[in-house]
């Protein structure tokens, strides 16, 4: 009997017995592979120790490094880094998350509301979700920042504002809940964070009147904890930096990428995006907790401390990176820190504590005319009002409204004391400002904006590393005819690795000097964050390629403004794998 006969036997059979078809299609169900029936569950404790081969968030630890111990591939053997591995998504559009990896299983996300479960060592499908967004979605960047790990389920947030649930054997949905309504315009992009047992989430929709909150979830049942809003109701702590009225309902302060963690205090860092609409002569005040990094504490969803960067945010300058946790050294004492990257254009270092977040010094990374200096005690900005904009009023600014740096995070090596910063040099903007009515779901910007090259700039696109512990720069690497969009990720090897360039590239940087030791032209451009690991004892490096979103926006404007030298970059999805050969 061939395999049809005996599948049309069995549904006869199921179908004669007084059953259903659903019972048929259960007896053909292709069994669990070998790999995900040895799959190990991801505990508490595996998160605050991640074994060295393995990567099981986003970042790989909870303090946001994005490094790695591993030294099988190093300065010395880089140069014959090999693609052993390709798996193209199907999907077109900005693919940024990081491949997870749990002893040989990688999962990683896509545009789409995709989900891929991958044998890490030969890319072999072991199973795909696709749950695809209903064609009214609602979504302005069409990404996702990737899922999480925890015990047997796989968590990822879908486009519309919809948290799954889903086996990390089967892929199969174990639960979903609405976190907010997307016809209002909310919606997801971010990784979720698991901390505290709870899976934690934020909603993105900072252009369309939001009002940005943070959701902890049941892991097993999906329920709701706690959700705490970014911009407080009248009464709460906040609020009088905010006029009197409703303004504070549409007012912003959406989140973007995933919180870093300190499990010692249980206090998760969020950065938090800019006010609604973008003119902050229509919202009068310093209006919190926009532009800022919050401290929630995981337990409670209370806002323990902040530091807010640019009071009354006016340039698009969304500081929705998490602060990295460091310990530095300033003037001869240690400091337990909070080293962020700004999209103002400023390297802030603040020190954390068990609540208050405090201002330890800040310095420009980039071009910045706005800021005339900071305060030395309070890191409250003194700001030129002439490179403001606002209501009928056109200002230009340098960094460009898309910020010295995006979201793209940056990494920190503990043995070269460097972080290193996928930073954009020489961009400047106009923006001219409007009244603008509140509609749900409908843009809320009330902003006409513009993107120019400063004078004399002889490159755009630059790799960064500063010594956190003196605040000098150490290297720069730069790109004559491109911006950079490569999130970071550093070794033990010593070595630094990023893509981001329109030229498709993926590369391999000396961390220490910042050369160029190894580079490979990828399908598209590489803007996903990288994550290396090892399998059977062999390290490998995986990426996402996979141009779109904000990196193929600017990359219009700027072939706008100088034809021919910033062409289109190619999209499509395609997940790479490369070991040394």
């Amino acid at each position: 009997m061939t395999n049809l006969q005996q599948r049309l036997a069995a549904t006869a059979l199921a179908l004669s017995a007084g059953g259903v078809l659903v019972a048929a299609q259960q007896a053909v169900v292709m069994p669990v592979p070998a790999l995900l029936q040895r799959y190990a569950p991801v505990t508490a404790q595996r998160l605050l120790t991640p074994e060295d081969g393995n990567v099981l968030m986003v970042r790989r630890t909870y303090n946001g490094w994005g490094y790695s111990p591993l030294t099988q591939i190093t300065t010395a053997n880089v140069s014959r880094l090999q693609p052993v591995w390709s798996f193209a998504t199907g999907n077109t559009s900005g693919h940024e998350a990081t491949p997870l990896v749990n002893n040989g299983v990688m999962f990683v996300a896509t545009p789409g509301n995709q989900v891929l479960a991958l044998d890490a060592k030969t890319g072999l499908l072991l199973w795909r979700y696709v749950n695809t967004p209903p064609p009214d979605v609602i979504t302005l960047h069409r990404t996702s920042r990737g899922v999480a790990l925890y015990g047997d389920k796989v968590f990822f947030a879908r486009a519309e504002a919809v948290l799954v649930a889903l086996d990390a054997k089967t892929g199969k949905e174990v639960w979903s809940t609405e976190v907010e309504k997307n016809r209002n315009g909310y919606y997801i992009s971010m990784a979720p964070l698991v901390a505290d047992g709870k899976v934690i989430v934020g909603t993105s929709g900072g252009e369309l009147g939001v009002r940005g909150f943070i959701a902890a979830y049941d892991p097993e049942t999906g329920k709701q904890l706690w959700k705490v809003f970014t911009i407080p109701a009248p009464g709460e702590p906040g609020s009088e930096t905010w006029p009197t009225g409703d303004q504070w309902k549409t007012g912003g302060g959406s989140i973007w990428v995933t919180a870093n963690y300190d499990p010692a205090t249980k206090l998760a860092y969020f950065g938090t995006g800019n006010g609604g609409p973008w003119m902050g002569d229509q919202r009068p005040g310093d209006n919190l907790y926009t532009s800022s990094t919050v401290a929630i504490d995981v337990t409670t969803g209370t806002i323990k401390g902040h530091h807010q960067y640019d009071p009354n945010e006016s340039w698009d300058w969304d500081e929705v990176s998490p602060p990295l946790l460091i310990d530095f050294q300033r003037n001869g004492r240690a400091v337990k820190g909070l080293v962020n990257i700004a999209r103002d254009g400023y390297m802030w270092f603040l020190e954390r504590t068990d609540g208050p977040i405090r201002f330890v010094d800040a310095q420009p990374f980039v071009k910045q005319n706005v800021f005339r200096s900071v305060d030395p005690k309070t890191g409250r900005a003194d700001v030129d009002p002439d490179h403001k904009p606002g209501t009928g009023k056109r200002a230009e600014f340098c960094p460009s409204f898309w910020g010295g740096k995006n979201w793209p995070p940056i990494a920190f090596n503990p043995e070269t004391r460097l972080i290193y910063i996928p930073a954009n040099e020489n961009l400047c903007s106009a923006i001219t400002g409007r009244e603008v009515p509140y509609s749900p779901g409908a843009s809320f910007v009330g902003a006409t904006t513009e993107l120019m090259i400063a004078p004399g700039a002889d490159h755009i696109g630059e790799v960064q590393a500063w010594n956190v512990d003196t605040g000098k720069k150490v290297w720069t690497h730069t790109f004559a005819n491109s911006p950079t969009w490569g999130p970071m990720l550093t070794t033990a090897g010593g070595l630094v690795f990023s893509g981001g360039t329109n030229d498709r590239r993926f590369r391999a940087f000396d961390a220490k000097t910042g050369a160029v030791l190894w580079e490979f032209p990828t399908s598209s451009g590489v803007i996903g964050q990288p994550s290396t690991f090892t399998v059977d004892g062999v390290q490998y490096v995986a990426v996402q390629s996979g141009w779109g979103v904000d990196s193929r926006s600017m990359q219009g404007r700027l072939n706008n403004l100088r034809p021919g030298e910033y062409p289109e970059v190619p999209e499509g999805g395609t997940v790479w794998v490369f070991a040394v050969r």
